[in-house]
């Protein structure tokens, strides 16, 4: 099974188990990775699944469409690589990513 690997920011690792077609978020939420609220579930209205993908990863992740832009704009921890985790659909490419926690969520 192709596994992702969240990092909070504390360094701890939580390497989560994922089928291809569900969202980083879900696998988050499923798996009980701590700071991965998607408290909209999955709408792209809360900012609360925020992630940074790691760079060798970042362009596997898809475009980042104008409603996911406007939430990550009122992300005090945005990166150049940073995603709402509901918006990111996985692929079996993606076994072996690495994605980090921001410190806080919104």
């Amino acid at each position: 099974m192709a596994k992702i690997t969240f990092i909070e920011h504390n360094n701890t690792e939580h390497v989560a188990e994922f089928e291809a077609g569900t969202t980083l978020m879900q696998i988050a939420v499923t798996n009980a990775v701590p700071g991965i609220d998607g408290d909209c579930g999955g709408e792209c209205a809360c900012g609360t699944c925020h992630i940074i993908v790691d760079e060798q990863w970042f362009n596997k992740t898809g475009e980042i469409a104008d409603a996911e832009e406007q939430m990550l704009s009122m992300t005090p921890e945005r990166a150049g690589t940073s995603r709402l985790g509901c918006q990111v659909k996985v692929t079996e490419a993606m076994d072996g990513m690495i994605v980090y926690l921001p410190e806080f969520q919104m």
